[in-house]
């Protein structure tokens, strides 16, 4: 049976937080607890002096089960459902791997 995960790109998250939201609001989170987290690093200057840059980072939490009770009935996870970016991708862990070999740095793979 083929293992399942999220592909998450890191370079096209601009922050937005609705996976944050679709995921408390699917599981019922309560205050303080995420199934994903948007994390925020920097902003630092680059080495040109003018411009500035920062990244937002997606990441899943030990709530986080891909919204199992989803994923039976046929449908996404509800953080890939509502990104409004597409920068977070549901599937078997061997077609991520190849995508993040293609990707390179600037995404990561999450498997519970």
């Amino acid at each position: 049976m083929a293992q399942y995960g999220l592909l998450i790109d890191n370079e096209y998250c601009t922050g937005c937080r609705s996976c944050e939201v679709a995921c408390k609001n699917e599981n019922d989170l309560p205050l303080g607890q995420w199934g994903i987290k948007v994390l925020e690093l920097g902003p630092w200057k680059l080495m040109d002096g003018k411009h500035w840059e920062f990244r937002y980072i997606p990441v899943p939490t030990s709530y986080c089960n891909l919204c199992q009770h989803r994923v039976a009935k046929g449908e996404q996870p509800s953080c890939v459902l509502h990104c409004l970016a597409s920068a977070i991708e549901y599937g078997p862990v061997e077609e991520l791997a190849a995508k993040l070999e293609a990707k390179g740095k600037k995404a990561s793979i999450f498997i519970p």
